[in-house]
């Protein structure tokens, strides 16, 4: 269930109810939200930082996670290894609830989605 989990952009299905989140479609806004934060997911002690040149560090489950990424079209894009398993490349909507909260859906926001806690 953890490596869908992570496969999807690291998480768990959320309802697809846009209350309160608004899409991030610019680079420098993400990056001044995801700035010196880690994203969380609690349940899965899922811990990631988006880092500004290009890099995505963090672990899940004690396992360490490391990653590519880049601003494409208005997407999020990456590409992960989690403990020597790889998860493909994807581009993802990315939108946000205040500074608290970003939620990440695959496929360009066909997909799943996940919603991360900013710490």
């Amino acid at each position: 269930m953890l490596r869908l989990c992570i496969a999807l952009m690291f998480a768990l299905p959320s309802a697809a109810a846009a209350e309160g989140f608004t899409p991030v479609k610019d680079k420098n806004r993400f990056l001044d939200i995801v700035q010196d934060r880690e994203l969380r997911i609690g349940l899965y002690n899922l811990s990631l930082n988006v880092l500004p040149d290009g890099r995505i560090d963090g672990s899940a489950l004690g396992w360490k996670i490391t990653g590519n990424w880049s601003w494409k079209d208005g997407y999020f894009c990456r590409e992960m290894d989690w403990s020597g398993t790889p998860i493909s490349y994807n581009c993802q909507l990315v939108e946000a609830d205040g500074v608290q909260k970003l939620r990440f859906t695959v496929d360009q926001g066909k997909g799943d989605s996940a919603t991360f806690r900013l710490r």
